[in-house]
């Protein structure tokens, strides 16, 4: 039987936003035991069709928003945005808040066992659907994520300092282990898709030679790469250990402006790192200060520590002829 507050320490909630975590901490605890089971909890990870985006919906996909949106009947949410979604679900007629979530980040990685998550972001509700999440990112009142991995954690930011919960399996309690997280400064690790560098702009390109020439380029030091396919997973090892992660838009089919969710997955973790110190933009401007122009909007994404975000940034600055696989030999970034 699940705790009447499955989160334990209270205190740096905001007391009108308690009802509404709980009930997601409610769900993501279920959801938590149903991946730790895998393949005893049935085919999980099977394709059972497409979301509005194209992007192939998993069994766990599909339970988990059905869970969400049931929970969240009773938590003062009046509308429900979910990327399994098309549109907007209106829940209590007389709830305050607007919820927008991807149940289920990372579902490709369920068959393998790597770390997924639950992405939410929370505004106040306005009285239509769509304007209550087409609006400027830095509007949001809450944001955070549930991560599923050797252990569940809850990490979210209500504006005040970005907080880290810790899912205690004894208790089914999730309990304060950090309530300000920051994102370490120095680091020497960078998160892209590198099979796509014949696809990125000349900015991209040249920000990733420039780490890949090691010690003998510009950069004077040697980096590691990492990529998960998972951002939760992504977001939460620049949390602890620091690095830049990026999505950038390339130039194939569909994947101008990247393929991350501006309203369900950039919003809310951009706030959660900038609320620990870090940065976030969509490769250029903050990303905080973007608006969606629609529901499923795409947005390149560039998040980490401060400056490693604002090099990247630095880069598209750069007059054209400058912004070329050479470019790193000429070491202006070298300070």
């Amino acid at each position: 039987m699940q705790n009447e507050n499955p989160l334990r320490d209270l205190e740096h909630i905001p007391a009108a936003l308690q009802p509404l975590m709980n009930a997601l901490c409610e769900v993501g605890i279920e959801l938590s035991r149903t991946i730790q089971r895998g393949p005893l909890g049935g085919a999980l990870g099977a394709e059972v069709g497409e979301n509005t985006g194209g992007d192939a919906q998993k069994a766990l996909d599909v339970m988990a928003d059905e869970a969400f949106m049931t929970r969240l009947q009773t938590a003062n949410v009046r509308w429900y945005a979910s990327e399994e979604q098309d549109v907007v679900i209106e829940l209590d007629p007389k709830g305050d808040y607007a919820l927008a979530i991807d149940p289920l980040d990372g579902s490709s990685n369920i068959d393998v066992n790597v770390s997924i998550g639950t992405i939410f972001s929370i505004f106040e509700a306005k009285d239509a659907a769509d304007p209550s999440f087409l609006r400027p990112a830095n509007e949001q009142i809450g944001g955070g994520y549930i991560i599923y991995g050797p252990q569940t954690m809850l990490v979210v930011t209500f504006g005040k300092g970005t907080q880290e919960y810790l899912l205690d399996p004894d208790t089914k309690q999730f309990v304060l282990i950090e309530e300000a997280v920051q994102v370490p400064q120095t680091s020497r690790e960078f998160a892209i898709n590198a099979s796509n560098y014949r696809h990125w702009s000349k900015p991209i390109r040249a920000y990733i030679d420039d780490c890949i020439a090691g010690d003998e380029g510009p950069r004077a030091r040697n980096f590691n790469m990492r990529w998960v396919a998972s951002l939760v997973a992504e977001t939460h090892r620049i949390l602890t250990r620091g690095g830049v992660f990026l999505y950038p838009g390339d130039a194939r089919k569909g994947y101008e402006k990247g393929r991350l969710r501006m309203v369900y997955e950039c919003a809310p973790i951009g706030f959660v790192i900038e609320q620990a110190g870090g940065k976030a933009t969509n490769a250029q401007d903050p990303i905080l200060e973007q608006t969606a122009d629609q529901l499923h909007a795409r947005t390149p994404f560039v998040f980490g520590s401060t400056e490693k975000v604002s090099r990247v940034a630095a880069y598209h600055d750069l007059p054209e002829q400058e912004v070329n696989a050479l470019f790193g030999n000429r070491g202006l970034f070298r300070v």
